[in-house]
């Protein structure tokens, strides 16, 4: 993702969900810069979560994130560092609070979406295809959205199901284009 498509991901983020994410929990799958590794120097992840802070946690919503080989430390610290600084050593920055109080590790995908109104794939993981998500479906509060960020899932399946879906480069759910007028 460039900067463009990063900025213009989470405008619809927040567009989508009727303009205000106040109280509501996004989900976020994928934190690493691509799947099979650990890796997060230079990961959309950062760059997504961080305009989120300034859109989506400022506005009171709480992130979930779900990555299965990133440790929840290593999250932490690249969300608290300085812009550019995030494949440096680091400490703990004065945002520590601020990201402790507004993102959430989570082990389990199924966690992560329980309870969310969003789910937004930000690392194309293998895994993230082969989740049952009529059962995240169905823990989520509705209207339940995904936010496909890498265009690895079956949006068709997904909007069967009930999801509404964006997706990077593909045209708005009728719905979506609905809410913003």
């Amino acid at each position: 993702m460039n900067d463009y498509q990063k900025q213009r991901f989470v405008e619809r983020v927040i567009g989508g969900m009727f303009n205000t994410v106040a109280g509501k929990r996004i989900a976020i799958f994928g934190f690493a810069f691509k799947k099979d590794t650990g890796d997060t120097r230079e990961t959309p992840a950062i760059d997504v979560c961080r305009r989120a802070a300034e859109g989506l946690l400022a506005d009171g919503a709480k992130c979930a994130v779900y990555d299965p080989k990133v440790a929840p430390i290593q999250m932490f610290r690249d969300l608290s560092a300085p812009k550019y600084e995030w494949d440096r050593p680091h400490g703990w920055t004065k945002s520590e609070n601020h990201i402790m109080e507004s993102v959430q590790a989570v082990p389990d995908p199924y966690a992560c979406a329980a309870g969310s109104h969003a789910i937004c794939v930000l690392t194309e993981w293998d895994e993230f295809k082969t989740y049952d998500y009529k059962k995240m479906y169905d823990s989520m509060i509705k209207p339940a959205f995904v936010f496909d960020g890498r265009n690895i899932l079956d949006h068709e399946a997904l909007r069967k199901i009930g999801f509404v879906v964006y997706a990077l480069g593909k045209p708005l759910d009728p719905f979506l284009v609905k809410s913003n007028h």
